[in-house]
Formats: C-alpha cells, structure tokens, sequence
C-alpha cells in the first residue's frame, strides 16, 4: 500500500511533489504496507487539509499560482509528524520538537521544492501554520495568503479529527481520551475571557474538556480568515455538534454565549 493524494489533471504541476512526499510517507510503514495507527490519523488529517485548502483557493478565487502554492504547502504543513512520533512516540510539541519548524526543516533538506518559484513563501507558510498568530514581518503578499489558507484548512479538519475522537472513545469514563481532562467541569473564567475578547485562548488555562471544546468554537469566531472557510465550517455541522457536546459537559449558560457568539461570525 502506499499514500496517495491524486487528483484529475494529467499535467498536474503537484504531481512530483505529491510522490515525493508520498513516497517519504511510505517509508514509515510496516513490511505489510501499514502505517502504525497514530501515522495513518495524521496521513488523513493530511489529505483531510489539502482537500479544504483547495476549497479555499477555488471560494475564494485565487489565481492558479497561488492556489498552487496553498495546495503545495497544506500537502506539506504536517511532514515532520511521522519522524516526531517515531523518535519521541508523542504528538506533543512540548515534549518533543516544534512540528511546524521539523516539518519545514524536513522539507527544507529533502529538497522537494527546488525549482518552486514559490518556495520561500510555502516553506513559510509550513514554519507558521501552528503559531497563536501570524508573525510579522510577513515575507511577501503570497506568503501571508498560504499561511492564511494552511491555518483555515488545519482548523476545518480538526473540526473533523476531534467529532471523530468523541465517536470512537469512551470519553465519559476514560480520562485518558482527552488528556486527563475534567469531563463534568464548567468553562474557565480565563479561557471564557479570551474567547469574549476574541483573543487566542492561552493553553495554559485549560482546566477541562469544556475549555478544550471552547477553544475551537473561539476559532469559529475569529480564527477562520477566509468567508469559504466559514462557510464551510457551517456547512458541515462543527458548531451545531460543539453546542450539543458542550451541553453534555456543563450547564453554564455561557456555552451557548459563546455559540451564538460564533454563529453570527460564521455568517459574515
């Protein structure tokens, strides 16, 4: 078995990069051609991200190099992944290395972009895609719009990534499903605040699974940098799912607060 992120177009100008980067997946599976299982989630979440980068580009009506470079660097956000997981067996930056900085290294030093009249601006967009926020100075116009799309797509499939954890874990008796986390906790007042005031959430002040959920409908209100991003989030149920599953945690009347909060941006 190996990876694949084909798409129609026989002269597709992602068709090197995209074996390339398949290819370096492949050699990260088990002589029957399997991924261990945390790899496999991150090859999705992979596929899941290019998928809305190039629904993003298309809503928003890039022009086809930039679409290109978006597509390019979404397909490359999460490269540094595999190696993290077989060196340090965890997905946590803390514990680990900086994934968007391994991942841009990797890419950097396989050498898959050379020829890429772009590749400043998608090895950028790799490099940032994980901070709080969009650091400055911003290396050129089409840099800032990939890193924009990267970070919108992230988000859009891990949407996806976390109703797909709440349907295949046991989470209301095993802990260990979200980290440790309180289940049964109202929200923290300091997470509650930044949300409010449409500031990123500090990872510090989780204290429960209600904060963790929070955070991601506080993207729905002023993470998501595109109107097709937007749309795309309503489109598919994110917030109606975080609203039931928010009340299944807490009765604080600030979750639904915070949704209507984010309703009203995801309709802008």
């Amino acid at each position: 078995m190996t990876s694949s992120f084909a798409r129609p177009g026989k002269n597709d100008p992602l068709a090197r990069l995209r074996a390339d980067y398949s290819a370096y997946v492949d050699t990260y599976r088990s002589a029957d051609g399997t991924l261990p299982p945390m790899m496999q989630l991150k090859l999705v979440h992979t596929e899941g991200v290019v998928d809305a980068a190039r629904r993003i580009a298309a809503g928003e009506k890039f022009d086809a190099p930039t679409a290109l470079a978006c597509e390019a660097a979404a397909l490359l956000h999460d490269t540094g992944r595999y190696e993290q997981l077989k060196r340090y067996n965890t997905f946590r930056d803390s514990d680990s290395v900086d994934h968007a900085v391994f991942s841009h290294d990797i890419v950097q030093a396989k050498g898959w972009l050379s020829g890429w009249a772009d590749k400043d601006a998608i090895l950028w967009a790799v490099l940032v895609h994980n901070r709080r926020d969009i650091p400055a100075p911003v290396p050129s116009p089409r840099a800032l719009v990939c890193a924009k799309t990267v970070r919108d797509a992230d988000k859009l499939d891990i949407f996806r990534v976390l109703e797909d954890q709440i349907a295949h874990t046991d989470w209301r008796t095993d802990s260990r499903a979200f980290w440790n986390l309180k289940v049964s906790a109202p929200p923290s007042p300091a997470v509650l605040e930044a949300i409010r005031a449409r500031r990123a959430v500090n990872y510090q002040d989780i204290r429960c699974l209600a904060d963790f959920v929070l955070i991601q409908v506080g993207w729905m209100i002023s993470g998501l940098e595109y109107a097709t991003s937007r749309r795309l989030c309503a489109a598919r149920g994110h917030l109606a799912f975080r609203r039931r599953f928010l009340k299944e945690l807490t009765d604080s009347p600030a979750v639904d607060e915070i949704c209507d909060m984010a309703e009203r941006a995801l309709a802008q």
